[in-house]
């Protein structure tokens, strides 16, 4: 009973922040997210921890993994309104998955490397490399979660379950990256 008084204190403060700060809440939090996926996913593949790679998730979560996924769910929420619209989930899991998913995924591979330092060229290679191979694992293995996000949880903890989530998606990217990285 001890430590749920802290927990409970430590969530409260994040919902606080979250409602008053919500832009700024959901970047700190997709970079914290983003980093531990980097880590965790150098850990188990038993690798010393390289921080370029570390530092590019924790940059792309702090400057676009809260604040693009923030904008997109209170779009597809004004588009798609429960009220008003036949079907609002499958459009809404549609769009999402059809439309945002594959730019997202070309977005973030491209974003990753070039924040890793490599240049134009090879962020494209890159990109080209991975960018099926992840959009397939992106579509089988999230298109789940995105129901139950897009159903079941408001709006705005939408962008914290993702990043939940995020953390799984992160380490298979970074492992997904590793492994291209090494063929070279």
């Amino acid at each position: 009973m001890a430590l749920s008084k802290p927990i409970m204190n430590l969530l409260a403060s994040y919902l606080q922040n979250l409602y008053i700060h919500p832009i700024k809440t959901k970047a700190i939090t997709s970079c914290v997210v983003g980093s531990a996926g980097s880590i965790a996913s150098q850990l188990v593949a038993g690798q010393s921890l390289r921080w370029d790679p570390i530092l590019a998730f924790g940059l792309y979560g702090l400057l676009f993994g809260g604040t693009i996924p923030h904008y997109f769910y209170e779009f597809v929420e004004r588009i798609f309104p429960y009220e008003s619209t036949a079907f609002p989930l499958a459009k809404k899991l549609m769009f999402e998955r059809l439309i945002f998913a594959p730019f997202m995924q070309a977005f973030s591979l491209y974003t990753l490397a070039r924040f890793e330092g490599k240049n134009h060229s090879a962020a494209l290679k890159q990109l080209k490399a991975l960018y099926l191979t992840v959009l397939e694992a992106n579509w089988k293995w999230l298109t789940l979660f995105q129901v139950i996000n897009m159903a079941f949880i408001p709006p705005m903890l939408r962008v914290l379950f993702m990043n939940i989530v995020g953390f799984g998606w992160a380490m298979f990217i970074a492992s997904k990256r590793r492994q291209q990285s090494q063929k070279k």
